[in-house]
């Protein structure tokens, strides 16, 4: 049974705002830390559900969306290094429809013409590490992980010692190409690796034992010792490819067969297709064949073959276009809810967590799912004691999809009313659907997990001041607030370490060099509800400084034009105004603010878009456009550095209109706003090219 959609704006805001918060929170455990606490399915339902929220309140999608984003922070034990183009992650389909649904879109985009055959390719889809690997002058000279998309981590030692990827490629390879692939265990491997280390274990209940190949090959490939990873039996799929100097090839299916001339391995299962009949069928073909294997699989992986289509289609925030992730369906298994824990998170957010008794779900054994909040419970009227039955896609952890004990009669389970860390009041506000603790700073769990998310990845990213150093230096009274991690001194810290001279000297050169934050990972790291990185980016980039948006914010609390000042950003809304206004009108907020800018100095925002014509300016398209449709047009602009927006009004410094405009054109005659064609139009995006 799925959960009804949200009825009002005020309780759809509520829930994206808890989507994006918990979403980012598993992506930080599966991407960074490779220590998932959800499944797949779970992860892919929350994905879902947030998607479905949007789709029908599109005026309350925010900025930090989750739809906008690619994996996680990189880990900070390795060198990170910016990819010269991002890595990005791919649209999940879960259904036949999803799948045909993706290749109307794909015509829709490019205007083809209903009898235009759309060519595709289809593949298995790996669970494996992303990879990127660059080859100069055929000869491999860096390998990175994935990361947040954005930036990797270095791993070019530990990748030289896998015997799938050579070190100098054969035959006349481009002088530069990058290589992406996924690196993978085989499932015989991973039993094998385990069943070493329990032998070699001097105390067999404290053997390390990977949950899964994932993570069994996640946590290989990102050792700092490269001589631990030669001992790991780990391989590599090539399924595409970053920066290249060349093109061997104008279609998807020729590059990869271009790489797998070169000596990387391609799956033999990628085939190319003639539309999504075949497509599906090829499908069904690896979906009968995944038991047997040899490494797991999730679904296949389709995309659009000519690259010139795939160059035109571009991508949203996190995702090309050109290509559709379609998901198997999940793994199901029964067991028994022992208890119902309550866990506190840095909003105060009380969330229930399910401890079951262990039971293997398509060979991993789990123990723990998240029942998300009390709605969750009423849902499923879960009661300790339940016999459930579980639903698990991949990963660790897995959905609890029905209650097979289901007894009306007995009520529902009694959520707490008072926060379990704190003892203050535990309420729902109006709108929302979670329950949360009202002790905001006096509440243990708040003020750590505020702490925490300050310093981390995502945010000040403070190497060396991890968890266990914020929750020893709280509970032993030297920081209460983000400002107070600016005064830790020497002699507080030398104590704590047997000759920790090195380690302090370290971790306050650390702290130091954070004295000049970026100024979107500053704000985010405030944890200031409904504003998240990206919504972070976007506040600094209109404003500037952080100085002038806590400014516009505190005005607006009682000037109207301030608060239409926030909601006229694009991405920003009311929901998150009110947060802001909310945020900066306390007076501890502000008191904390002032006292974190006097060890601080945020820079300036700087702009990494490239200039052209339009950069920085609202364009409006209106009427038909007839050499390409309007979402083709939209990207175009958005690349250029402009922002589009759907009506015309004073700070309209563009119209492109097509034939059949209409009121937007005679607005923008009214207001003397410059109007231009699709030709000049076109003209302006060739130029800029």
């Amino acid at each position: 049974m799925t959960e009804p959609l949200p009825t009002t704006d005020d309780e759809a805001a509520a829930e994206l705002a808890r989507l994006a918060e918990e979403i980012a929170y598993h992506n930080r455990l599966y991407h960074t830390d490779d220590a998932p606490e959800i499944s797949d399915a779970d992860y892919d339902a929350l994905v879902r559900r947030n998607s479905a929220i949007e789709a029908a309140f599109p005026h309350l999608i925010r900025a930090d969306s989750p739809n906008a984003k690619v994996g996680a922070a990189p880990s900070t034990h390795l060198a990170k290094v910016a990819h010269a183009r991002p890595m990005m992650s791919l649209e999940n389909g879960f259904a036949d429809d999803e799948a045909i649904e993706f290749v109307a879109r794909v015509r829709r985009f490019l205007n083809l013409p209903e009898d235009t055959p759309v060519a595709l390719t289809a593949e298995p889809k790996i669970d494996g590490l992303s990879c990127s690997l660059r080859y100069e002058r055929g000869r491999l000279v860096q390998a990175l992980t994935r990361g947040d998309g954005a930036v990797g981590e270095d791993v070019t030692a530990n990748v030289r010692t896998i015997a799938d990827i050579p070190a100098q490629l054969v035959g006349a390879a481009p002088d530069l190409f990058e290589i992406r692939g996924e690196v993978y265990m085989a499932k015989a491997d991973f039993a094998a690796l385990n069943a070493r280390l329990l032998a070699e274990a001097e105390d067999p209940l404290k053997a390390r034992q990977f949950a899964n190949p994932r993570n069994a090959a996640a946590g290989s490939l990102r050792q700092k010792d490269a001589a631990v990873t030669a001992s790991r039996p780990l391989r590599f799929l090539a399924h595409g490819w970053g920066e290249t100097s060349a093109m061997p090839a104008d279609t998807q299916y020729g590059v990869m067969q271009a790489i797998a001339g070169w000596g990387l391995p391609v799956s033999d299962m990628l085939v190319r297709v003639n539309g999504i009949t075949e497509a599906l069928a090829q499908y069904r073909t690896i979906e009968a064949e995944r038991a047997d294997l040899p490494f797991d699989i999730d679904g296949v992986v389709y995309k659009v073959d000519r690259l010139d289509w795939q160059a035109r289609l571009g991508a949203v925030a996190k995702a090309p276009r050109w290509a559709l992730a379609h998901k198997f369906p999940a793994e199901r298994a029964q067991t028994t809810l022992e208890r119902i824990d309550i866990q506190v998170g840095r909003t105060g957010k009380l969330t229930p967590v399910a401890r079951l008794t262990p039971v293997t779900v398509g060979g991993v054994v789990v123990t723990n799912a998240t029942l998300h909040n009390e709605h969750e419970i009423e849902r499923l009227n879960v009661w300790p004691g339940d016999r459930v039955v579980l639903q698990r896609a991949g990963d660790v952890i897995p959905q609890i999809t029905e209650n097979l004990s289901r007894d009306e009669s007995r009520g529902t389970w009694p959520f707490p009313t008072v926060c379990p860390e704190c003892q203050s009041d535990a309420v729902r506000e109006e709108g929302e659907v979670d329950v949360r603790c009202t002790g905001g700073l006096i509440c243990p769990a708040q003020r750590i997990e505020r702490l925490r998310h300050f310093v981390s990845r995502g945010a000040l990213d403070i190497e060396g001041l991890g968890l266990k150093q914020i929750e020893d230096f709280f509970h032993d009274g030297l920081i209460h607030s983000p400002a107070d991690i600016f005064r830790l001194t020497e002699e507080q810290l030398l104590p704590r370490k047997k000759d920790g001279r090195v380690w302090s000297a370290n971790l306050l050169a650390a702290i130091a060099a954070k004295r000049t934050p970026d100024p979107a990972r500053f704000l985010f790291g405030l944890g200031i509800r409904h504003v998240g990185s990206v919504t972070a980016r976007d506040l600094v980039k209109a404003f500037g400084t952080v100085e002038r948006v806590a400014e516009v914010a505190t005005r607006a609390a009682t000037d109207e034009e301030a608060r239409a000042e926030l909601i006229a950003i694009d991405g920003i809304g009311p929901v998150v105004a009110e947060a802001l206004v909310d945020f900066f009108a306390e007076g501890h907020n502000r008191e904390a603010w002032a006292d974190l800018l006097s060890e601080v100095s945020p820079a300036p925002y700087v702009s990494q878009i490239r200039e052209s014509q339009v950069s920085g300016k609202t364009l409006v398209f209106t009427g038909s456009l007839e050499t390409i449709s309007r979402d083709e047009a939209k990207a175009q602009a958005e690349a250029l550095g402009a922002r589009v927006a759907g009506s015309v009004s004073a700070k309209t410094d563009l119209v492109v209109a097509g034939p059949g405009a209409g009121s937007k054109l005679k607005k923008a005659a009214e207001l003397g706003v410059r109007v231009i064609d699709e030709a000049e139009w076109a003209q302006i995006v060739a130029t800029a090219e």
